[in-house]
């Protein structure tokens, strides 16, 4: 399949590259030249525009940072000059209000288009494990479900056009509530001289389990092959976690749902990165947000 991929950042060109793995014919699409050189090498096609990444494209897949590049992208490029005929897949992160709008705007072209959000992380996006959050037609989410599926393990149709955005936003308010407390906790354990990996265990098989304790530890030397062993490098950065509570806050004060726990967390999340880290893994808050 001819595809067209935009946005080849820390997610993005992983996705790229197991899309090439899986035999499809990708052109690739960033700001950035390395990125584009990184998928030429592994045998892929880099592009300098979006005319000639989407011409005879039969599916355009954008991942971007934020509702304006998409709103952008698509309003001044995709719907300019790519065909009729193809499949228009958005992974960015956006505001669901946004989303539907584009959709909406895509429709009013001729074009058939889903918002397809990611959960997983870098690690799961290299592995191609993501989890897909669908949002469109279902044929249509159909017609994707192969191509998705050579970059992710887990494709769920969330419901009409914006619904997948709206299903990201609330996981992601969710995960950053979890990797607070799960910071707190491992450092209540640490402050009274119990090993963060043997209470990393306990929790584990307790009722505090979950996701950010299990599979992206946030204290240094429990897990390896997570940001917290590096430095808290790489990963999911506290300036994109902000920026997605900041939608969920958003979208929760428009539909008239307190969150209070997600509106804490975008105020630890700001002054994580008022102080500098914003560029850091969010599990950066295990060491950054304490006392020392």
């Amino acid at each position: 399949m001819q595809i067209a991929f935009i946005g080849l950042g820390n997610m993005g060109l992983p996705m790229a590259l197991n899309l090439v793995k899986a035999g499809h014919a990708v052109r690739g699409l960033d700001l950035a030249e390395a990125p584009r050189q990184v998928l030429a090498e592994a045998g892929g096609r880099r592009v300098s525009s979006v005319a000639e990444a989407v011409d005879g494209a039969d599916l355009v897949i954008t991942m971007l940072p934020a509702s304006k590049h998409v709103q952008s992208l698509y309003g001044t490029g995709v719907f300019d000059h790519a065909p009729r005929t193809a499949l228009l897949v958005d992974c960015s992160t956006i505001a669901p209000t946004v989303a539907r709008e584009v959709a909406a705007d895509a429709a009013a072209r001729g074009f058939a288009m889903i918002d397809a959000p990611v959960s997983g992380g870098t690690n799961g996006a290299r592995a191609g494990t993501l989890t897909f959050m669908v949002g469109g037609a279902a044929a249509d989410v159909e017609r994707a479900r192969p191509v998705l599926a050579a970059m992710g393990r887990n494709i769920l149709h969330a419901g009409p056009s914006g619904a997948g955005q709206t299903v990201k936003v609330c996981n992601n308010m969710l995960l950053g509530v979890l990797m607070l407390g799960t910071c707190e906790a491992l450092r209540l354990g640490v402050a009274n001289g119990v090993d963060p990996a043997v209470l990393s265990e306990v929790m584990g098989k307790s009722s505090g389990s979950n996701w950010a304790l299990q599979v992206y530890n946030p204290c240094p030397g429990v897990m390896p092959d997570v940001p917290s062993s590096r430095g808290y490098t790489g990963g999911f950065a506290v300036d994109l976690m902000l920026k997605d509570l900041g939608l969920a806050v958003e979208n929760a004060e428009a539909s008239g749902e307190p969150v209070p726990m997600g509106e804490q967390a975008r105020r630890l999340y700001e002054r994580l990165s008022a102080s500098g880290h914003g560029g850091l893994d969010f599990s950066s808050a295990f060491e950054k947000l304490g006392p020392g």
